[in-house]
């Protein structure tokens, strides 16, 4: 059987809709509170997470969830003996728990970053420092989101 050209492009856009339901079918991803945990549990490796030394700053009320402001500042010395190693963000609710990390070192000048995520609901946000002595600082702030951002699947 000869296909013509319009023929072949039904086929395929047919083929093309048929496997986008497939994937599509697969589900959201979403973070919860216990993947944040979990998460928490894999960057801590066992180790005490003590509240303070840092301090996370997000608007308590936030309403459009697709541009959130963070500061995220950590109280250290930043020497070659005392400095802070790496900060990471996580959360609740967003299709993934962590939001961000960044490694730093003593060159770094201040332990500090700000920059605009996505909140996908109202939720806890945490920040957790790791100091160069293997320590583990954090801080916490609940977010209230009016707007919902972070819809997207995750394939």
């Amino acid at each position: 059987m000869i296909e013509t050209r319009r023929i072949f492009l039904l086929r395929s856009a047919g083929f093309a809709v048929a496997a986008s339901g497939v994937v599509l079918a697969g589900g959201q991803g979403q973070a919860t509170p216990e993947a944040m945990a979990q998460l928490i549990a894999e960057i801590a490796a066992g180790r005490p997470i003590t509240k303070g030394k840092v301090t996370l700053d997000l608007p308590p009320l936030i309403d459009n969830g697709n541009a959130v402001p963070m500061t995220v500042t950590v109280d250290s010395p930043m020497t070659e003996q005392n400095y802070v190693k790496s900060i990471h963000v996580v959360n609740e609710k967003n299709p993934q728990p962590h939001v961000i990390v960044c490694h730093l070192g003593p060159r770094s000048g201040r332990a500090a970053f700000s920059t605009r995520i996505k909140l996908a609901d109202a939720q806890v946000v945490t920040a957790i420092a790791e100091m160069s002595d293997g320590t583990l600082w954090m801080d916490s702030a609940n977010v209230i989101v009016t707007l919902a951002a972070c819809l997207e699947d995750i394939l």
